[in-house]
């Protein structure tokens, strides 16, 4: 290969999979939490590199961090006081809150965190988000993502990034985000089994205090989450899909309060700082609830008690970002194309730097016809988020829609390159054909 010739996607992840497979070949690795030899055929650099390129995907489908500078700085000073801590304090940690109302936190392997509105919501004290946090960075630390990529467990969406996810609806994408071109709701977070959850509590228990947290923080978080999980709360069904609940890990929060963590009992758990920190986002605390409740009529496809709860949940927060993209996404969904259109441009004028609302914008504007306005779209979601090849497909179709054939082409031709299935992939295939590329 050509010093100057760009590696495609799918060229990167090929060989980072097969390098990882010659690392396992050679040896095995520490354990950086138990100290002992396992087999891993994913090294350290993989990990970051995995994190970096698919966890702002993941946010942006999350609409992004939170714009209260002052929130998402909290999340991070409580997240770097525990990561301090960990088995591994040289990881490039990142914590932060996204727009997301559904109840869920996540970590990616390089140690990209985020908690979502909804789940800070339901937390009352410091301690309880730093239980929440301590638990992601358990399973970075005990790297377990990195280990069900070693015994291929893992989705294969994960290994193979986003290029595979796009396009594809046998992936597990859900219907509106295959229907966009974008990644669904949790395509790229890891499921962990309920051996990983257990360890992760135990790291997570044992970073908090020694964080000089009380354990009852964890106490608190367990039973929010068991509550949660015996309620069956429909804003929580992603976190119970990829972090398995059951009343052994509250049992178990329970019994570590008391031995070995019982001298914790008297160290604090800032409720009030807590809820000096989150005060604006308990200030549209009904207006998030009023989005999750629209989400849930969504999934049912009942789009016009979604489209009364989105718009409830505008009128109580007008300058919500999520509300508007949300609201967006419903009136595609019922082919109210120049309506969504509106919302989309005003989510965009909301959150300039945000990528998914440019996305949506796009796809609203394509709808209607307004080729040229849909491209400009495109082309800035493509800077602000790269490496989602529906991006080409879709800037080749509004280059054809403008009857720019040789630039639609090898926009077409590009994407082609990274997807060969799905119904974008015919069309391009077909286009390509009857103009005389192929």
């Amino acid at each position: 290969m050509k010093p100057d010739t760009k590696m495609t996607r799918r060229q990167f992840v090929h060989g980072s999979v097969l390098a990882g497979a010659g690392l396992a070949l050679a040896g095995c690795a520490v354990n950086p939490v138990t100290g002992e030899k396992q087999l891993m055929m994913v090294s350290e650099e993989q990990e970051i590199s995995m994190d970096k390129s698919q966890s702002p995907h993941q946010f942006s489908t999350d609409y992004g961090a939170v714009r209260d500078s002052g929130l998402n700085s909290y999340v991070t000073e409580v997240g770097r006081k525990l990561a301090a801590r960990t088995h591994r304090p040289h990881m490039p940690y990142s914590f932060r809150c996204v727009n997301a109302t559904y109840i869920n936190a996540y970590a990616f392997p390089g140690g990209s965190i985020a908690v979502t509105r909804g789940i800070m919501l339901k937390m009352s004290n410091e301690a309880e988000l730093a239980a929440l946090l301590g638990h992601e960075l358990g399973h970075v630390n005990a790297r377990h993502s990195a280990q069900q990529i070693s015994k291929s467990t893992l989705s294969s969406i994960f290994v193979s990034g986003v290029a595979a996810a796009i396009g594809t609806q046998s992936q597990g994408l859900g219907e509106a985000a295959s229907k966009l071109g974008m990644l669904g709701q949790g395509v790229l977070l890891a499921r962990y089994s309920r051996d990983n959850e257990r360890e992760a509590d135990a790291l997570g228990n044992r970073y908090l205090v020694q964080a000089g947290y009380s354990s009852k923080g964890f106490v608190g978080l367990m039973s929010i989450l068991n509550d949660l999980n015996k309620t069956k709360a429909s804003a929580a069904d992603m976190l119970f899909a990829t972090h398995p609940m059951s009343d052994e890990r509250y049992d178990t929060a329970v019994a570590k309060s008391r031995d070995p963590y019982g001298h914790s009992a008297k160290f604090p758990l800032h409720r009030e700082r807590y809820m000096d920190r989150t005060a604006s986002l308990r200030a549209i605390k009904n207006a998030i609830e009023a989005l999750q409740e629209g989400d849930r009529y969504m999934a049912k496809k009942d789009y016009g008690a979604a489209e009364a709860n989105f718009a409830k949940a505008i009128k109580l927060a007008k300058e919500d970002y999520a509300a508007h993209v949300m609201m967006a996404k419903c009136l595609l969904a019922s082919d109210q194309f120049k309506r969504a259109a509106t919302y989309a441009d005003l989510a965009v004028s909301l959150y300039p730097r945000e990528a998914q609302g440019h996305h949506v914008a796009g796809f609203a504007h394509l709808k209607v016809k307004q080729f040229n306005r849909a491209y400009e779209r495109f082309n800035t979601y493509g800077q602000l988020l790269p490496g989602n090849p529906g991006t080409l497909f879709f800037k080749g179709y509004c280059q054809e829609g403008m009857n720019r054939t040789e630039t639609a082409a090898q926009l077409y031709k590009q994407y082609l390159n990274q997807v060969q299935q799905g119904d974008y992939a015919s069309h391009a295939y077909k286009r390509l054909k009857e103009w005389g590329y192929l």
